[in-house]
């Protein structure tokens, strides 16, 4: 079977411009599902060390699994969207428990795993055991939306069918693998979202979007869901070396990470006038409220530090603040799996010389 032109001239600039990262040409399924996992919503620049790290600390299917969660939360932290750290986890487990350390060979088997959908069980099919079938992600969407001069939005569930069935007619089944990578490759490298290399393009003479001048209108996107704006008030409250944390519950941002005392408010909180059963026992206030802006993917958080030494019987102090708050002493905060904005927060304004000073 002959390839199409496209893909032919694809993996001809595949061959001579990827990139030289440490899961390709392997077939290791355990070792591309971490790598796509990883860089799933994350440029490769930021989540390579993450992969090195966490192929260092968990060689093996065996050793990831046997893990404490808490440890691979903490191992994640920087990265955002931790329940994909949560589901890589729990994955690993039923692979290696249900399975007998053996992963599904298709992508509809590897899609009853969990956290493993459509993209991610057809890249490690088409890479570690060769079934042709494509992949669909931003890069995908971008090139043969300029390419075939296709206008549908590509954030809606029809766009989704028809660039599927769209890159499964172009794809070589002898080379399932290289083609998608291939073309990820070349979303990411050559037609890239703000400034595609449009001069030096193998394809440029048989794409439409080139041809008509409309690089920068494709692919569509429908409006997006407007973002959501939250108000947050840590209260970092300290006492005899200690802070007081509690791990975040089931359902919301951050779940399995730990937190400060948080009020959070509707609007902008009066920080003077905000009440918790906490701030009468403070027996003092350390510092000005530090402020971040923090953005994620349909939320802006809003949230200020208050620094506060507390006074009382630890356990008292600890139910005042409410549910599930303990203390921890500083380098034990340190080993927590912690959002990266209350990391940044520690390293920059709050961190062991607070407490020392106090315990003097």
């Amino acid at each position: 079977m002959t390839a199409h032109p496209f893909t032919a001239t694809l993996l001809h600039w595949y061959d001579r411009h990827q990139r030289a990262l440490p899961w390709r040409h392997s077939h290791d399924p355990y070792r591309i599902w971490l790598a796509e996992v990883i860089m799933q919503q994350t440029r490769i620049s930021q989540g390579l060390p993450y992969y090195e790290r966490f192929m260092a600390a968990y060689p093996t299917l065996a050793d990831l699994a046997a893990a404490p969660l808490d440890e691979v939360l903490r191992l994640w932290q920087g990265l955002g969207y931790y329940s994909r750290a949560r589901h890589l986890h729990k994955c690993a487990q039923v692979v290696w428990q249900e399975h007998r350390g053996h992963w599904p060979r298709t992508a509809a088997g590897l899609q009853q795993l969990p956290g493993i959908g459509p993209y991610t069980a057809a890249a490690i099919a088409s890479q570690a055991f060769d079934e042709p079938v494509p992949v669909v992600d931003g890069n995908v969407y971008r090139v043969l939306a300029r390419h075939f001069g296709l206008a549908t939005p590509i954030n809606t569930p029809a766009a989704r069918q028809e660039f599927t069935t769209l890159s499964a007619s172009l794809l070589d089944p002898a080379y399932p693998g290289d083609y998608n990578q291939a073309l990820m490759e070349f979303g990411a490298l050559q037609c890239t979202p703000r400034k595609p290399a449009c001069d030096t393009c193998v394809l440029a003479l048989s794409c439409v979007a080139r041809q008509q001048s409309r690089q920068h209108e494709l692919p569509v996107k429908a409006p997006a869901r407007a973002i959501r704006q939250r108000y947050f008030t840590y209260l970092v409250a300290y006492h005899n070396g200690r802070l007081l944390m509690r791990q975040r519950p089931a359902g919301d941002i951050w779940q399995g990470l730990y937190e400060f005392v948080l009020i959070e408010t509707g609007k902008k909180p009066e920080l003077q006038k905000l009440a918790h059963p906490l701030l009468q026992q403070a027996a003092r206030q350390q510092m000005e409220p530090i402020f971040y802006r923090h953005q994620l993917t349909h939320r802006i958080l809003n949230v200020n530090f208050v620094a506060v030494s507390v006074s009382g019987p630890p356990q008292q102090v600890a139910d005042l603040a409410g549910s599930g708050y303990k203390w921890f002493f500083y380098d034990e905060v340190e080993a927590l799996p912690k959002p990266v904005l209350l990391a940044r927060y520690l390293d920059t304004h709050f961190n062991s010389i607070n407490l020392q000073e106090e315990t003097k």
